[in-house]
């Protein structure tokens, strides 16, 4: 007879089990606490002081002794989750419980790999500063692969009604999510070593360490340029700086018969609404309740019945530009040149209709949502859930992201396309001098409504420009230059919204150089790696060996020739 293989008892597995994780219980319970914190700095909540409380105790769980490499991978994941999991339930309802929660896992493996990195470097001096880089390396990643990327949760955004905000102006959204980080992180460090010093040293009359001193002045230096840019920022957003001109822009919210996906079953009566909410807003013009607007934007879908295809949806859209005297930006889906009816091809696109000349310019969406507009491997994907095939099979169009309406050039940020910080820069660098933000929120909820409104805010202060959101469902909004929400919509309910704006040319440093700014950060945070690892004993041995083994090799084959 063979030997059995003997497998542990329960109660051994148990005891095995305690063994691993009671030594690690307060860390774990911190990651997953800082996590949550994040979570509730982003809309709905907007508790955006919490995110700072959050990158304290992720640094004390990073910087433990105890904290090895793949334990900090591990507690970074356990953060990830715990942050994507309750900010991303939206998600299912558009493609069911499983893709949400295998989404916020994937997403959880961005933080894993910053708290892996974070500790490859944290016996560096100034730790504090190089975990900032790091993390908003992490977030690069994220935004790029796969598929494109996935922004959504960029800290950056979380700072919509904080000082913070400002830094948007010199670098976008990696700036703030860096300002956001290093002052998290700096502040943990001097909690860790004044605790540190009252422990060991407070007694013998020892004054705190220079550790403190970096995070102190790194904490000191975000704090000073807020102070300092706040009131730069608010002056450009009055237009004092440049010769900006005044327009009336209008923004439709016609709503939809219900919430769900089934909405898509109700074209008609969604075009119907736009046009309904419209010629209200003509009668309020014509009786001096409302100004007249130059143009009027619609949302993304507010015309899913392809109207340059069907004559009937173009009177009625036709109609509405009659009565309100303005050209319309219309949000339209359209058949591509490669539709058949198995591969039903469309882009998401934003026409300029005018009264005059019917449909003129578009905006074909450029970066299209995996998994919602499109889905990508579809014969592996539709194995996993019964929502895949309610994917759409949109593509992307090209362009420079903006369009002409009434002499005003306006960049068009699709919904999605907000979320990524080239789609408004790329507008903007090709002359926009008002960003208008398109969006379908029938099929979410108004969390993620209010989230991709806090988006908005920040391209409005990165780029300094008028931002104007039109949602069927909201919420939707006019937002200043300085991110403040000069209007907005209720959700779930038919209205507009009818302001004056500035429209503006000036390019703030963050459309400049903003990707540069990214990127010089980016490289800090890999330099501190390298640098942690070329004065690791160990690494630093090995690579000793190597190189002596490589020379001796040399020398070998000096002597045989």
């Amino acid at each position: 007879m063979g030997e059995r293989t003997l497998r542990p008892a329960p109660s051994q597995m148990g005891e095995r089990l305690r063994t691993a994780l009671v030594p690690r219980a307060v860390r774990i319970a911190a990651s997953i606490a800082a996590g949550l914190l994040v979570c509730v700095s982003f809309p709905p909540f907007d508790w955006w002081l919490s995110a700072f409380v959050a990158f304290g105790l992720l640094a004390w769980v990073l910087t433990h002794p105890s904290t090895t490499k793949v334990g900090g991978f591990g507690y970074g994941f356990l953060f990830g989750l715990a942050f994507y999991v309750p900010l991303l339930p939206w998600i299912s309802g558009l493609v069911g419980p499983l893709p949400w929660l295998a989404l916020s896992a994937m997403e959880a493996l961005f933080p894993a790999v910053f708290g892996f990195l974070a500790v490859v470097v944290r016996r560096l001096p100034g730790w504090s500063l190089w975990f900032a880089c790091l993390w908003v390396l992490a977030e690069w990643l994220k935004s790029t692969v796969p598929f494109g990327g996935f922004p959504w949760g960029v800290v950056g955004f979380t700072q919509s009604n904080s000082p913070l905000l400002v830094t948007a102006h010199f670098g976008g959204a990696p700036l703030v999510s860096f300002a956001v980080a290093l002052v998290g992180f700096g502040l943990g460090a001097i909690v860790i070593e004044a605790v540190r010093w009252w422990r060991t040293g407070h007694h013998a009359g020892r004054t705190l360490p220079p550790a403190v001193m970096l995070p102190g002045v790194a904490v000191a230096l975000v704090l000073l340029t807020v102070a300092l840019a706040t009131p730069f920022v608010r002056h450009s957003a009055s237009g004092a700086r440049d010769d900006s001109t005044t327009t009336t822009i209008a923004a439709v919210q016609g709503n939809v018969p219900r919430l769900g996906l089934e909405f898509n079953a109700q074209r008609r009566a969604v075009l119907d609404n736009h046009v309904r909410e419209t010629l209200q807003l003509a009668e309020d013009v014509r009786a001096g309740r409302a100004p007249q607007p130059a143009v009027v934007i619609w949302p993304e879908n507010s015309s899913d019945i392809d109207p340059i295809a069907n004559r009937d949806a173009a009177d009625q859209i036709a109609a509405a530009v009659a009565a309100i005297r303005a050209p319309i930006l219309v949000g339209a889906v359209v058949s591509a040149p490669g539709y058949t009816p198995e591969d039903p091809q469309a882009t998401n696109t934003v026409i300029v209709w005018d009264g005059i000349d019917g449909p003129a310019e578009r905006h074909d969406k450029k970066i299209v949502q995996p998994f919602g507009e499109y889905l990508p491997w579809r014969s592996f994907f539709r194995l996993l859930s019964s929502f895949a095939d309610r994917a759409g099979y949109f593509v992307p169009g090209d362009g420079n992201g903006v369009v002409h309406a009434a002499g005003i050039p306006i960049g068009v940020t699709t919904c999605w396309e907000v979320i990524f910080d080239r789609a408004a820069r790329e507008a903007v660098l090709n002359g926009a001098q008002v960003i208008a933000v398109p969006t379908n929120n029938a099929t979410f909820d108004e969390s993620m409504s209010a989230q991709q409104l806090a988006f908005a805010r920040l391209r409005a202060v990165e780029h300094d420009r008028y931002v104007v959101v039109a949602g069927t469902t909201g919420i939707s909004a006019v937002i200043g230059p300085d991110g403040r929400e000069m209007a907005r919509t209720a959700f779930f309910e038919p209205a507009y919204l009818d302001a004056q704006i500035r429209l503006k040319t000036s390019l703030t440093p963050a459309t400049r150089w903003g990707p540069g700014v990214q990127g010089l950060i980016i490289i800090v945070g890999v330099s501190a790696v390298a640098w942690a690892m070329l004065h690791n004993g160990a690494f630093a041995e090995k690579l000793a060996r190597r190189r002596k083994k490589t020379a001796d090799r040399g020398e070998v084959d000096e002597g045989v020739a």
